[in-house]
């Protein structure tokens, strides 16, 4: 045994540092853009780094959902209910044309974006975008996550300090 090491920090730096370096996706793909997320999770692109490899097909495994493709409003109910299956947080990455706004279906079955269904946090577009747009997502997917959770941890600082000025102030 060489010797013991410890490292010590709060619990909410770790739970982000974890959260901010490992995604994982659930892609719910339904068109062509399903085959720019398979190039984008292959080797070539090496998408480990940032740690999004480990893809999930089970909406309680899984943190993110890529709905690539065209959504029609027999498969809303659907994409509803996996995203409703997925444990908080959770984010959603819209990839394409169609999935952003219905592409060039403009048709009674073809939903006009699937904002209208589930909240949106990252647009990808292009018909089909290219994996390097995805990449590029994913990424800014990554920093809105950072900048939530620095918004959200003033937040509660801000309402710890107002608590305690509260406190203090004789009745």
């Amino acid at each position: 045994m060489i010797g013991e090491s410890w490292v010590t920090a709060p619990f909410d730096k770790l739970e982000e540092w974890a959260q901010n370096n490992s995604f994982w996706p659930l892609p719910f793909g339904t068109a062509c853009c399903a085959i720019e997320f398979m190039g984008m999770v292959s080797s070539h692109y090496d998408v480990a780094r940032f740690g999004y490899e480990v893809v999930r097909f089970s909406p309680r495994q899984s943190d993110v959902i890529i709905v690539a493709g065209t959504i029609t409003d027999k498969m809303a109910p659907v994409l509803k209910k996996i995203y409703d299956q997925m444990p908080d947080p959770k984010w959603v990455v819209s990839m394409g044309a169609c999935a952003c706004s219905g592409g060039f279906y403009r048709a009674y079955h073809v939903m006009q974006g699937i904002d209208e269904i589930i909240p949106v946090d990252v647009y990808v577009p292009g018909c089909p975008p290219t994996p390097e747009g995805l990449m590029y997502g994913m990424l800014q997917l990554k920093e809105k996550v950072m900048r939530d959770r620095t918004a959200l941890r003033r937040k509660r600082k801000e309402m710890n300090v107002s608590a305690d000025a509260g406190a203090a102030v004789p009745a």
